[in-house]
């Protein structure tokens, strides 16, 4: 098929596919009663809509309450209502979502079906509430943060931002945020788990990232002087942060400076690409011990098929020679690249070069088989594809 089939072909595709999803009982029911299952487990939310929609639709901030693994009675419950309200207000226009963690475990947002609810969360959004596929964010306070902090670059290509407040990294990467901005807050004196240092280690952490790829990785850090495990990151005033967080992590100086910390204006100054031309994918992410249920097996414009469960894959789109350069795979070959029009020229043949510097020169074919299978996939038009490129 041509360029103009294509194009036709994937508005068809789309519409009957919103058609299908929208005559769908059981989705419909899990749009209205906002509860969704997996397995054994139910993930409830509450969603607000607030103020009018974008050309796109509205965006979304999915919240993520505190609590965890606490062994209060009714503590998780509590923290949900109260997440019901805490950033809710900084928000001008979009779609409000507060889940219920699925278990009340440390990590009862990231448990392994909480992954697969997520996605659907965001196709079902995408279909009955005129949801902005490319204005979807991430935040979270304290357990809230964990799950940020977990399930941000497990599904980094779902979000255009994430914020993380009060919460443990877990020893989780964040090389899978290259194109995912990431804003950090504590307090000083929340020493409990090492909050504090784990939160200032983490800035070190991407700031050795950005500098190691100074297009990427954009991220924030506010360590609340004076504060303890609470502090307020959905304030209009300014509040008081530390200068350097490197200074205090390795020599305790305490120096100030009053900023806005209001984590909805942050996310707000970031739209999603879904098509960057340079993409790294961190794949042990989606191992065993981290979302083994979820069924996605792309990330941007790159495909590995499931079973691959470590390795890391950079590659990157030279339209001007109209060439695809693969920078790093370590999958073993299993690797490809799923293309459009726009990205590169499908009509003309492809360069394809290897870490090693051979080159090959390949041709592919837009087929309506690949626009279907990666529409159904992740259930956003963005990601919809027309050709598969291996790259091996």
């Amino acid at each position: 098929m041509n360029q103009q089939e294509a194009r036709q072909c994937a508005e068809a595709l789309w519409r009957a596919h919103m058609e299908e999803v929208r005559a769908d009982a059981v989705r419909r029911a899990e749009t209205e009663e906002c509860r969704m299952r997996f397995g054994d487990v139910c993930m409830r939310y509450e969603m607000q809509t607030i103020g009018q929609a974008g050309p796109n639709g509205y965006p979304v901030y999915i919240a993520l309450h505190g609590g965890g693994g606490r062994p209060e009675p009714g503590m998780n419950d509590r923290q949900w209502a109260h997440m019901r309200v805490y950033y809710r207000d900084s928000v001008r226009s979009g779609l409000y979502i507060n889940p219920r963690g699925v278990r009340d475990t440390w990590d009862t947002h990231a448990n392994p079906e909480s992954y697969p609810l997520y996605d659907r969360l965001i196709e079902n959004l995408i279909a009955f509430c005129h949801a902005d596929a490319n204005r979807v964010y991430l935040l979270g306070f304290s357990a809230g943060g964990d799950g940020v902090y977990l399930v941000g670059p497990r599904m980094a290509d779902r979000f255009a931002a994430l914020h993380m407040s009060a919460g443990h990294p877990n020893k989780g990467s964040m090389v899978n945020l290259y194109h995912t901005p990431i804003q950090l807050q504590v307090g000083l004196h929340d020493n409990a788990y090492d909050r504090a240092w784990e939160t200032v280690r983490y800035h070190l952490y991407l700031n050795d990232l950005q500098n190691a790829q100074p297009d990427g990785y954009i991220h924030n850090t506010y360590v609340h002087v004076d504060k303890p495990h609470n502090f307020r990151d959905n304030a209009d005033a300014p509040q008081i942060v530390l200068i350097d967080p490197r200074a205090w992590l390795y020599g305790g100086a305490v120096t100030r400076r009053s900023v806005d910390t209001n984590a909805v204006r942050f996310l707000d100054e970031f739209v999603r690409d879904p098509v960057p031309r340079r993409v790294i994918w961190e794949l042990d992410t989606r191992g065993e011990e981290h979302a083994p249920m979820r069924s996605v097996e792309s990330f941007y414009w790159l495909h590995v098929p499931g079973e691959v469960k470590a390795g890391t894959v950079i590659a990157r789109l030279e339209p001007a020679g109209n060439a695809l350069i693969i920078e790093r795979d370590d999958t073993g070959g299993r690797a490809s690249a799923l293309l459009r029009d726009g990205m590169l020229d499908l009509d003309s043949p492809i360069r394809l070069v290897f870490p090693n510097g051979r080159e090959e020169i390949r041709t592919v074919r837009r087929e309506q088989a690949v626009l279907k299978q990666t529409m159904c996939e992740r259930g956003d038009r963005n990601y919809m594809f027309s050709a598969c490129l291996p790259l091996c």
